[in-house]
């Protein structure tokens, strides 16, 4: 049921998509951390892992060679280093461009997401998985994917924050299009790697979108109250 006065067209703006992804990634994570907690889909991790390794030998994963070389460097695009990297020339563009506001928004989406993460982290202290080797290092607890999570934060947040200042909607949605697809390959390179189960995965996609999109209606919220 509609509100009063709104149509179909008026729950597709920016705000209500928000509002609605932030709730919904909210409750879908909580939902899922029951779950993992219950020990519900630990068959159906397990199935996941293994179909990516060769069943003659579980340290070989499935594909060519040169995948496991992309997955590796993919996989980096969600680590600490590249993502500070991102963050900190992101800002100095947006503050070289005169979008300090949003430049600040980004900066506290990426502070508060990594303290959110290493929280949760904690709270559940989930082994890493152990049923295939790791192909590359992890050491803090497994749920969620922090590069899940953190990825999705950033690379969702900076992609809200420039496709809402270019001109055309095509471009906002390359831009939004492009920003989903880095965190959904971070995200898949972890599990290819056996370092997190797909339910830490799945729960870092979750978690990170919807702080991305709370930290998002945040700045549209500011700026609206700056106009005025």
């Amino acid at each position: 049921m509609n509100l009063p006065g709104w149509t179909w067209k008026d729950w597709l703006q920016p705000v209500p998509v928000a509002m609605l992804l932030c709730g919904s990634g909210a409750l879908a994570f909580l939902w899922l951390a029951e779950e993992v907690a219950e020990q519900e889909y630990q068959a159906l991790d397990r199935a996941i892992l293994l179909a990516l390794r060769d069943p003659a030998d579980p340290a070989m994963p499935i594909g060519p060679p040169w995948l496991l070389t992309s997955m590796t460097d993919i996989t980096a695009l969600g680590g600490y280093t590249v993502l500070t990297l991102i963050v900190a020339f992101a800002c100095a563009y947006m503050v070289a461009a005169r979008q300090r506001r949003a430049a600040l928004v980004l900066l506290a989406a990426s502070l508060s997401g990594t303290l959110v993460s290493t929280l949760v982290k904690m709270l559940f202290d989930r082994a890493r998985p152990d049923l295939v080797p790791h192909l590359v290092p992890a050491l803090s607890p497994s749920f969620p994917s922090g590069h899940a999570m953190l990825s999705a934060t950033i690379f969702l947040t900076a992609g809200a924050l420039a496709a809402q200042v270019v001109p055309r909607r095509r471009m906002a949605a390359l831009i939004l299009g492009f920003a989903v697809l880095l965190t959904v390959l971070v995200g898949a390179s972890r599990v290819y790697l056996g370092v997190h189960w797909p339910s830490d995965v799945v729960a870092g996609w979750l978690l990170g979108m919807a702080w991305a999109a709370l930290w998002w209606l945040a700045e549209r919220y500011l700026d609206r109250r700056a106009a005025r």
